[in-house]
């Protein structure tokens, strides 16, 4: 490299012609315009598991209609453009024309709820909406006229339902609901990018909300100078690989490097349209020949919990690169993964607030650790105060921790391009993102003296028992070297005497029974590797863990352990 990652990774890009930087421009126009547009760009795997090819040139004309049919309905560069949508072809023409007519992207998981998408759609500030009819009906119409915002909601037709027919207004305040398939077969494929600074906003990301209400984080186009170094350096991302990103569309992730990176870079995307089957994705990773995979640990639990007889037969030699996003991967599972894929799973570290990827191991570093910075990448440990947060002195400085061992908040400086320019509408939380030109991440990290990050836990995850600070993450990892445990999270149960103590929630493993005799047991394992301060005092069993959208475990929910409990 001759420059900083960021550097380099802004030459290797286009640009607009007329100057500028548009991030559906670089994805799609500049790799037509060289002459590579009958390169494969998307392998659809439809839900009866028949794959079928996508050009990058087919994918522009499928933007440019898109974006011609949000002008020919009087949208805006600026406004908000939401999607409630799966994994397929329809969310990748929304997302790309979205962003190549200007518009703001604000992806919503298709499984959400209507006061769930009320609330997303109200903090996005969304004047249009992409849905399908099941979808409509199921999420949107239920609240839709508490959304004065909302002037459109585009709809396709699903599972062989055709999209409620409304050409024009079908409210008093000039609101519609309009058949999509019809308005994009109008509309023309040939479509302009139009001037665009690297600072207009491009992405809205709505956070998981799992410790309290979602914000939405705002991305520039910018931030895809960001994907591109970053799914270089942490996936080995390159134009001839296979590259399949298992997110949800609502995810960051489905956005960072299920749609956005392996387009700019002009590799080949897999995209299966059904949820987890381990049959099914062992086939996936065999028979389209995948060579980067990057999941979740939960799914790679999934596989391992289903054997090898879902494996039979299907051969993922391709592989060159497996890594994980969206929860910390444990050593159980990296031990698998070197003797189920033959490979070292990378285990990788990032935020909706961050956009990209920015810590990340390699095959030296110990199992389930996050790894190192990634170049270009400033991270440190501050000292944390009593509330388990890095302390922010009345001087509005912080300490930057130098011992190695010490567990302290993982803090970044503020320079890569993918960062977040703050939440939508709300300056009080984005101010308090900050202190002293470093950006507070809520994670608790330890690291050692050559700089390889440990996880320790979220800070508002953290339980203060009888004085100690307790990470999950620790309790956690030791519980799963038990063969009876399939899956744990730890929480703080209140206490009277202790202010709270440490309970663990199980999922014991198939033909494992469920007794009083195992809970001791496991009491007991864990106290003699972690000794009784950190051990948990009580273990409660359950047939699965409360998760959201993207794998995380809810541990809010856990905290009530009868709502929990099977």
């Amino acid at each position: 490299m001759t420059g900083s990652p960021w550097d380099d990774a802004r030459r290797s890009l286009a640009g607009l012609p007329g100057g500028g930087l548009n991030l559906a421009y670089e994805a799609l126009d500049r790799h037509v315009l060289a002459g590579r547009g009958d390169r494969v760009a998307v392998r659809w795997i439809d839900r009866n598991g028949v794959a079928t090819a996508t050009t990058y040139a087919d994918l522009l004309a499928a933007a440019g209609r898109f974006a011609n049919a949000l002008d020919a309905l009087g949208v805006r560069a600026g406004e908000t453009v939401a999607t409630l949508l799966g994994r397929g072809p329809a969310w990748h023409a929304a997302a790309l024309g979205t962003l190549r007519h200007r518009s703001a992207l604000c992806p919503l998981f298709a499984t959400l709820g209507p006061e769930a998408v009320r609330e997303r759609l109200e903090r996005s500030d969304a004047s249009v909406l992409v849905t399908t009819a099941a979808r409509y009906r199921r999420a949107v119409a239920p609240v839709r006229a508490g959304l004065p915002h909302l002037r459109h909601v585009l709809v396709l037709g699903d599972d062989g339902d055709r999209a409620d027919r409304a050409d024009g207004a079908d409210r008093a305040d000039g609101a519609s609901t309009v058949a999509l398939e019809p308005l994009l077969a109008a509309a023309s494929p040939a479509h302009t990018v139009p001037p665009t600074s690297p600072a207009d906003v491009a992405l809205l990301h709505c956070t998981s909300g799992t410790t309290g209400p979602p914000k939405v984080a705002v991305h520039g186009h910018e931030a895809v100078v960001a994907h591109v170094a970053t799914a270089r350096a942490a996936l080995d991302l390159g134009p001839d690989d296979v590259c399949w990103c298992t997110a949800d569309p609502g995810w960051v992730t489905g956005t960072s490097y299920g749609l956005v990176a392996p387009l700019v870079i002009g590799a080949t995307s897999v995209v299966d349209t059904a949820e987890l089957d381990p049959a099914r994705w062992w086939r996936t990773l065999a028979e389209q020949e995948v060579s980067v995979w990057y999941t979740s640990p939960t799914a790679l639990r999934l596989l391992e919990r289903a054997g090898d007889e879902a494996r039979r037969g299907h051969d993922p030699s391709s592989l060159r690169v497996v890594a994980t996003v969206g929860e910390p991967l444990g050593a159980e599972l990296v031990a698998w993964g070197r003797a189920a894929l033959g490979r070292t799973i990378r285990n990788t570290w990032w935020q909706t607030e961050t956009g990209a990827i920015l810590l990340c191991s390699g095959d030296g570093d110990p199992p389930g650790s996050l790894g190192g910075a990634l170049p270009g990448v400033t991270a440190v440990r501050l000292r944390c105060g009593d509330d388990g947060r890095a302390a922010v002195g009345a001087d509005g400085r912080v300490d930057v921790l130098d011992e190695p061992g010490v567990a302290g908040e993982l803090a970044l400086r503020p320079d890569w391009p993918s960062r977040f320019r703050g939440y939508l509408h709300d300056e009080a939380r984005t101010r308090a993102a900050y202190a002293d030109g470093w950006y507070l991440t809520g994670d608790i990290v330890r690291s050692d003296a050559s700089g390889r990050y440990a996880f320790v836990g979220r800070a508002d995850d953290r339980i203060k028992s009888a004085g100690h600070l307790v990470g999950p993450w620790e309790v956690e990892q030791v519980l799963l070297a038990h063969p009876a445990v399939a899956e744990v999270a730890v929480v703080g149960a209140p206490d009277p005497v202790a202010g709270e103590v440490v309970e663990a929630v199980v999922v014991a493993r198939s033909g494992v029974a469920v007794t009083e005799a195992l809970e001791l047991e496991l009491i007991g394992f864990a106290r003699a590797r972690l000794g009784p301060a950190l051990a948990p005092r009580r273990v409660a069993f359950t047939a699965e863990l409360p998760r959201n959208e993207s794998g995380k475990v809810l541990r809010r929910l856990l905290r009530h352990p009868a709502a929990a409990s099977a």
